[in-house]
């Protein structure tokens, strides 16, 4: 990973979780947050959404995703929601977990808070996806904490893995 990156956290389930939050995010040293996500849900799905939730806010959020499943494509808007990534449920094949990465610039600027994400949902048959997201959220408030959450109903299984990375400016050196 290049040097600029900076593992601030990971959590990995012992248990099954509704949620995963990173709380207290630094405030300065970094310009850019990544997250890194596997998991899978027991939702009696093959596939389910991943979404997410700055600073506990439901509110001005809208995201859109381009899906394909090998066979054909789709696309959605969503007025209301942050999604940002496909994990598999208790109907695709037992022990796969879905992979997934969010990258939210200027997180802790002025402005409002785009992320854009990519992941795929495994299965070891014919329904697999891959998918894109880019959300927004319209508040200038700095993003002090991430939720990360399977779109209802379900929860994230045990081994669900969630890692959190601040990406520092070229040229400065990252706060550890």
């Amino acid at each position: 990973m290049a040097q600029n990156y900076i593992l601030l956290e990971t959590i990995e389930l012992t248990q099954s979780a509704a949620s995963v939050t990173f709380d207290n995010l630094p405030a300065s040293g970094y310009t850019d947050l990544k997250v890194v996500v596997s998991s899978r849900t027991d939702a009696a799905v093959v596939g389910k959404t991943l979404e997410i939730t700055f600073n506990n806010s439901t509110s001005s959020r809208t995201s859109r995703r381009l899906i394909g499943s090998g066979t054909a494509a789709s696309s959605a808007s969503f007025a209301s929601n942050l999604y940002a990534g496909g994990i598999p449920g208790s109907s695709a094949t037992a022990s796969t977990f879905g992979n997934n990465l969010i990258y939210i610039p200027n997180y802790a600027g002025a402005t409002n808070k785009s992320y854009s994400a990519d992941g795929v949902s495994e299965n070891n048959a014919t329904e697999a996806y891959a998918q894109l997201y880019a959300g927004l959220w319209s508040d200038t408030a700095a993003i002090t904490s991430i939720q990360i959450l399977p779109a209802t109903p379900g929860s994230f299984v045990q081994y669900s893995t969630f890692s959190l990375y601040g990406v520092a400016a070229d040229g400065t050196t990252p706060v550890t």
